[in-house]
């Protein structure tokens, strides 16, 4: 008898083993899937954030150079009237602090540079020939240029956008991405940016930078440190071999990532977001098959304990308990690191709403430097007048004249005073806020952009809600810009401007006569990256939802016979 009850207990015992063992291999495998597509899932969603947030930095600066193309400092220092050049090195350098550009500089047709943001450094950039520059010899023949090079005088990389004036100069930008690099850095992964020679330009990790993601002929390479002013760019290869389903290993050691690439508007450059995974996975896999493999024994424990005593079920038990609250504690520890990361997701996303206003703000200021154009036209007619005048003792003229000056500089005041405001980052109070003041602050930013479209608002406005003025403003200048990028040109353009509330809620709607929305956007209009303009990103639809959201209320679009309409609904203060 007790020979028969062993020999039971042994078979139990390693059927139950086996069991274990089996469910542990299939789990794992399981876990590893599911691991690897969520890693996917994450990689995919990282490279296109990093990718809009390096493309709103570009845009950031790509149209300063046309702001500036018309300067009357600028077309002095060309022209070496007597303190231009001293004039424009301090506007420059104040204009570099403001905007955060490293350098900007303005370079005379014969390929020397006049002025220059840091001309007060050790090693300006003054007085340098850059006729060797891509950059400039492609702004001469093109009107612009873009080139990514490492300085011949600081010795740094960076991008250099260049843009033909009149009179055959050049203003050039540089741009470092230190900040960006030094943020990718600090976050998991490794992300990189290559041209389409396959040269990495920028890069969360330095000694992959100059590397080329394929191998190159000598020839190109030798092309490629040229072009770059980096001897030995290209000649090196990124330690990365592909293992298939867009894993890569890097090479010498046993990390596997899994990666994700995708194009950068700016013509040529592809990002690449590379995961670590080989730990994840490791862990995934260890953990889904001790989870397994214990409750398949634990339940054989507990099989086996119905016939045996109650003393030894209690232990099993606590046994038990003691593998759940080690799995409670693992599930806490991975909570708490799913908490982190939607605050890091939060916080690029408000960063992201910034960077949307300032690239908008952007598309504006060439036709706000045209609208103002006229005015500093009048002002300078007005000041020569006046000087004629006094010579012939006509002082009542003159100060006609100057009262039309001092108009004048009030309306530009006015423009650029609200242009500042709407740039700096939101202060995320919320209060009263005057819906007409709102109202009023959008269309005096978006006045420049309109041309030939009547738009109808509410006249005497006294609703008042609770929001942020800046932020309000922004979902606003969205919606009536894409409503003017619809309509514009077209016959009989009109927006429509109109106002609803009850007691709890004012509702603000924006209605075009344009085309309307594409069904196929329309179908996913409330989701990133959806677009159907060349140059857009479609994330403002997104963005302006979460602002609106946030401050309590709701962005919908409501379906039209006619053109689009978008409903902005705001809680009455």
């Amino acid at each position: 008898m007790t020979r028969r009850v062993s020999f039971r207990s042994i078979a139990w015992l390693l059927t139950a083993l086996a069991l274990a063992l089996v469910g542990a291999v299939i789990a794992a495998r399981i876990a590893e899937r599911l691991m690897l597509a969520a890693q996917q899932a994450e990689v995919v969603q990282d490279a296109r954030l990093r990718a809009a947030l390096l493309d709103s930095e570009i845009a950031r600066f790509r149209l300063l150079p046309i702001a500036l193309a018309d300067d009357r400092d600028v077309h002095g220092a060309l022209a070496d009237a007597p303190g231009a050049r001293l004039a424009l090195n301090r506007k420059l350098e104040r204009l570099a602090r403001v905007a955060g550009t490293p350098t900007i500089y303005v370079i005379a047709p014969d390929g020397r540079s006049v002025a220059a943001s840091n001309w007060r450094s050790r090693a300006p950039f003054v007085g340098i020939d850059y006729r060797f520059r891509p950059y400039f010899r492609e702004a001469g023949l093109r009107g612009e240029g873009g080139q990514f090079a490492l300085g011949s005088v600081s010795g740094r990389p960076g991008l250099y956008l260049s843009r033909r004036i009149s009179g055959g100069g050049v203003i050039v930008i540089k741009l470092e991405f230190d900040r960006i690099e030094r943020a990718w850095a600090r976050d998991r992964g490794i992300t990189f940016v290559h041209d389409a020679r396959g040269i990495v330009l920028v890069t969360s990790r330095a000694d992959w930078r100059f590397a080329a993601v394929r191998r190159l002929t000598p020839a190109a390479a030798a092309q490629a440190s040229r072009d770059i002013g980096a001897p030995g760019a290209g000649r090196r290869t990124l330690p990365l071999s592909a293992m298939g389903q867009g894993i890569v290993h890097l090479t010498g050691t046993s990390q596997r990532f899994v990666t994700h690439s995708l194009q950068v508007h700016r013509a040529g450059w592809t990002l690449t977001q590379m995961r670590r995974i080989d730990r994840v996975i490791a862990s995934a896999r260890l953990a889904a098959s001790l989870a397994t493999g214990a409750v398949i024994l634990a339940l054989a424990a507990v099989g086996g304990a119905l016939a045996q005593r109650i003393g030894s079920a209690r232990r099993r038990q606590a046994d038990l308990e003691h593998a759940v609250a080690e799995r409670t504690a693992d599930l806490r520890r991975e909570a708490e690191e799913r908490m982190q990361a939607e605050a890091r997701a939060t916080e690029l996303r408000e960063t992201l709403q910034q960077a949307n206003r300032l690239a908008s703000l952007g598309q504006i200021t060439a036709s706000v430097a045209h609208e103002t154009a006229q005015p500093i036209t009048a002002i300078r007619t007005y000041a020569q007048t006046s000087g004629l005048l006094l010579d012939r003792g006509r002082t009542e003229d003159v100060r006609a004249n100057l009262a039309s000056i001092a108009r004048l500089a009030d309306r530009i005041g006015v423009m650029t005073q609200h242009l500042r405001g709407f740039s700096r980052k939101q202060t995320g109070s919320l209060h009263p806020v005057s819906l007409e003041t709102v109202i009023d602050g959008a269309m005096l930013i978006l006045q420049p952009q309109i041309r030939g479209v009547a738009i109808d608002r509410p006249s005497g406005v006294a609703a008042m809600v609770i929001g942020d003025k800046v932020r309000l403003e922004q979902v606003l200048v969205n919606l009536v810009q894409n409503a003017l990028q619809a309509t514009t040109g077209a016959p009989g353009a009109r927006i429509v401007l109109s106002i609803a509330q009850d007691d709890a809620h004012v509702r603000l709607s924006v209605q075009d006569n344009g085309p309307g929305i594409a069904p196929k956007v329309l179908e996913r209009l409330f989701t990133p990256f959806n677009t159907n303009r060349k140059t857009g990103l479609g994330l403002g639809l997104i963005i302006a939802r979460d602002i609106m959201t946030d401050l309590g209320g709701w962005l919908h679009h409501h379906p039209s016979a006619i053109g689009a309409c978008f409903e902005m609904g705001m809680r009455r203060a």
